[in-house]
């Protein structure tokens, strides 16, 4: 079995060099093609091949979202974090293009791309002229020719709603935000919502005027569309919220308190996300982990698929969730 001598003596480096190359040490200076030089010569001797990871150049990050965006909902910021810093234990070198810089800028020579965001059909149909390697996160905008993963939102949404009919609530309200189309510059029903709709219509259970949305899935919007739900309904109420995301239902929590509604005694609370700041509000909230380092990892992981081991099928993969319960609900 080769030695990490014999792959300096071949690649013709030093062997502290080469062990801090193979090791994806982050404090090493050295030019591209000397990690390259290393890397092949590791390989063809076999030295370690489970755990040499090549460089991966060229692979484009498009971050779709407003800096706004990102401010309103940690969701997305933490996924940004994570994917950089999966990316880099992995050796993927990406460069991060912001919606702001338009699809133009994307550059012809990329050998693959991660995405984050809302994409319309004309800047979808410039990605797939670049490149047939790219990966979607939270969104399957383009399932028949590129990978995606995401939180199973749908399946989550109806295990919402059963938990809270098994808890005993009838009068079950949603509250979320809407999805805005990049096509028709419309807003758009959200999964969350559209499946709430049909599950609860199933179950017989659907009230129109329980339900509140609006654009955004901040912590204001969540408060105004709590608030008007107060306004509106007054002693009618609903006993139970589902709430889009957590900033939302941080709003939505400010606002109950505000009117000194007693959460979960007269209205319980879940929600989506499970962010830093759920175990912390009042009270506690009730909602769904969703694992953001295991959905950037996936993600990660299908690009490299896609660009080193050739793979032509695409895949879609949902991952599952797990709920927390907190004081929210009852």
């Amino acid at each position: 079995m080769a030695t990490i001598k014999d792959v300096a003596k071949a690649a013709g480096f030093s062997i502290s060099t080469v062990s801090r190359v193979l090791n994806n040490d982050p404090n090493l200076s050295v030019p591209d093609e000397t990690r390259e030089k290393i890397y092949a010569v590791a390989e063809k001797l076999n030295y370690r091949k489970n755990t040499v990871r090549l460089l991966v150049k060229n692979i484009a990050f498009l971050y779709w979202l407003t800096d706004k965006e990102e401010l309103e909902d940690v969701y997305f910021k933490t996924m940004r974090l994570e994917i950089e810093k999966i990316a880099k234990k992995n050796n993927v070198e990406l460069t991060t293009y912001k919606i702001h810089q338009g699809i133009e800028a994307i550059p012809d020579t990329i050998e693959g791309f991660i995405a984050v965001g809302t994409f319309s059909e004309k800047e979808l149909a410039y990605l797939r002229q670049l490149t047939p390697n790219g990966v979607f996160i939270d969104s399957s905008p383009d399932p028949s020719n590129y990978d995606s993963v995401r939180p199973d939102l749908a399946q989550i949404s109806r295990q919402t709603i059963d938990y809270l009919v098994d808890k005993g609530h009838s009068e079950i309200g949603f509250i979320g935000g809407t999805f805005h189309n990049p096509n028709t510059h419309e807003d758009e029903m959200d999964l969350r919502e559209r499946t709430f709709r049909e599950y609860m219509n199933e179950k017989s259970l659907l009230k129109e005027e329980y339900i509140f949305c609006h654009r955004g899935f901040s912590v204001d919007n969540g408060y105004h569309l709590m608030k008007d739900a107060i306004e509106q309904l007054g002693n009618r109420l609903p006993t139970a919220f589902f709430i889009a995301a957590d900033p939302i239902a941080v709003g939505c929590l400010q606002a109950l308190n505000e009117h000194g509604i007693s959460i979960p005694n007269r209205v319980s609370i879940i929600s989506i996300n499970n962010i830093s700041v759920a175990k912390y509000v009042s009270p506690p909230l009730t909602t769904f982990h969703i694992d953001l380092r295991e959905i950037c990892n996936n993600a990660i992981n299908l690009l490299l698929e896609r660009v080193s081991d050739k793979r032509k099928i695409v895949k879609t993969l949902y991952l599952g969730s797990e709920l927390v319960i907190r004081k929210s609900t009852n």
